[in-house]
């Protein structure tokens, strides 16, 4: 994660789309604009989950076995699945870096965290 997290940061100077750091007023609508758009590349994700579950249900009409019709899906869609999570990915690594966030240790101690609550969930998900 180390090495993605330097990489994205040289590519994100190299190619002008650092957060500002000029002035408050700058960095806050930096910030906002990013935050922006790392939302309407989460909601892109979204799209291709819609688009999965319409597919497996057209396959299903047409009589496919419903989990067969929702493997064939999750193929058509993996691709752009795959770019849409990496849009979101150098968006959030662009967040990280702003702030001086190690990512791997950020993601590893939150974690740690989360197993250590008091208030999990009890119940478990559907298989």
């Amino acid at each position: 994660m180390k090495e993605i997290q330097t990489f994205a940061k040289q590519y994100q100077k190299d190619m002008g789309w650092e957060i500002s750091e000029e002035s408050y007023a700058k960095s806050r609508d930096s910030l906002l604009n990013n935050y922006m758009l790392l939302t309407t590349e989460v909601a892109e994700v979204a799209e291709e989950l819609r688009k999965a579950f319409n597919l497996t249900a057209s396959y299903v009409e047409d009589g496919m076995d419903e989990n067969q019709a929702f493997e064939l899906a999750k193929i058509k869609i993996k691709e752009n699945v795959g770019k849409e999570l990496s849009d979101c990915l150098a968006y959030m690594l662009k967040f990280y870096n702003y702030f001086g966030i190690d990512a791997e240790e950020s993601f590893y101690a939150k974690m740690e965290e989360v197993k250590n609550r008091k208030n999990k969930d009890l119940v478990k998900p559907l298989k």
